[in-house]
C-alpha cells in the first residue's frame, strides 16, 4: 500500500458532521484536532468560552474542514435544541455528539458533608446537559442514516467510588445509566452510544479545581499506573468509537486510565 493509500484509509471519519460540546479546550478541544485529521467535513464547537472556542475553530478550519463556533449553555434545554437545529440547518446532518462539557466538584466533600444544593448544581452541569444532548441528537439522527454515534465523557469514577467529592461522583454514575439505557433504546434505529472514562487527565479545568499546574497533576497521578493520561489519548479513543471500526459496539463505557482501574 503507498503512503498517499495508507492516509487516505486512515480518515476514518472521512465526510462525517460532528457536534462537540466543550470543545473550546481540553479534552473537547483535542477531540476537535483528532476529528479533523480523521476527515470529517465539519464540526460544530459548542461551549461558552467565546475567544478560546473562536480560536480553535479558526485553528482547524480549512478547505477540508468546515468548523464553526457556536455559543451554548448546555444547562439550558431550549439552547441546546437550538444549537443542534442549527447545526443540522448547516451541514445538512448529524453523524457524531460527543457530550463533553462538565465540572468538576468545586469541594472534597464525604456524605456525611453532603451539600444538596451544591450536588443539584453539579447535576445540572454533568447529568442534565448530558439528557439534552443525548435527547435532542438522538431526534435528528432517527431520521437519518444508520450507523450514527452518540458518545458521552463520564471519567473513571462512573464506575468507582471515592473516599471524597461525593457529589461529583454520584454525577458520573448517573451518565453510566444514561449510557446504557440510551444504547438500548436507540439501537433499533442505528444509532450507537457509548462512553469514555478517562482516569485524570490535567486539562484546565481539573487543574483549576485542584490549584496546580498541569505538570503537578501529572505527577500526582503518575505513580499509579506509570504512565501519563494526555487529552490525545482520550480524543484518539473518541474517534475509534465514532467511527465505523466500532461498528458492533455501543452500550460501551471505554476505559482510558493506563490501569487505573485496576487499582
Amino acid at each position: 500500500m503507498s503512503i498517499q493509500q495508507n492516509q487516505c484509509s486512515s480518515k476514518k471519519l472521512e465526510g462525517k458532521v460532528a457536534i462537540i460540546t466543550g470543545g473550546a479546550s481540553g479534552i473537547g478541544e483535542a477531540t476537535v484536532h483528532v476529528f479533523a485529521e480523521h476527515g470529517v467535513r465539519g464540526i460544530v464547537i459548542a461551549d461558552i468560552q467565546d475567544e478560546k472556542g473562536r480560536h480553535v475553530a479558526e485553528a482547524v478550519g480549512s478547505q477540508l474542514v468546515r468548523c464553526n463556533y457556536v455559543h451554548c449553555d448546555v444547562t439550558h434545554e431550549d439552547r441546546v435544541k437550538s444549537m443542534v437545529d442549527w447545526h443540522v440547518q448547516t451541514y445538512g446532518q448529524l453523524d457524531i455528539m460527543f457530550s463533553n462539557a462538565g465540572i468538576v466538584s468545586p469541594t472534597d466533600k464525604t456524605v456525611l458533608d453532603l451539600n444538596l444544593s451544591e450536588l443539584d448544581h453539579l447535576s445540572t452541569v454533568n447529568v442534565h446537559s448530558m439528557g439534552a444532548c443525548v435527547k435532542h441528537a438522538a431526534r435528528v439522527m432517527v431520521k437519518g442514516a444508520s450507523n450514527l454515534n452518540l458518545i458521552l465523557l463520564i471519567l473513571i469514577l462512573g464506575s468507582k467510588g471515592a473516599r471524597r467529592r461525593t457529589d461529583y461522583v454520584m454525577s458520573k454514575h448517573a451518565v453510566v445509566g444514561l449510557v446504557r439505557s440510551a444504547s438500548l433504546q436507540l439501537g433499533v434505529h442505528g444509532i450507537r452510544v457509548n462512553s469514555v472514562s478517562p482516569s485524570a487527565v490535567a486539562t484546565p479545568g481539573l487543574c483549576r479545581s485542584v490549584q496546580k499546574e498541569a505538570k503537578e497533576v501529572e505527577k500526582m497521578y503518575e505513580p499509579l499506573t506509570s504512565l501519563v493520561l494526555k487529552v490525545k489519548h482520550v480524543a484518539d479513543a473518541v474517534a475509534f468509537l465514532a467511527s465505523d471500526k466500532s461498528a458492533f459496539v455501543t452500550g460501551h463505557d471505554l476505559t482510558v486510565d493506563g490501569g487505573f482501574a485496576s487499582w
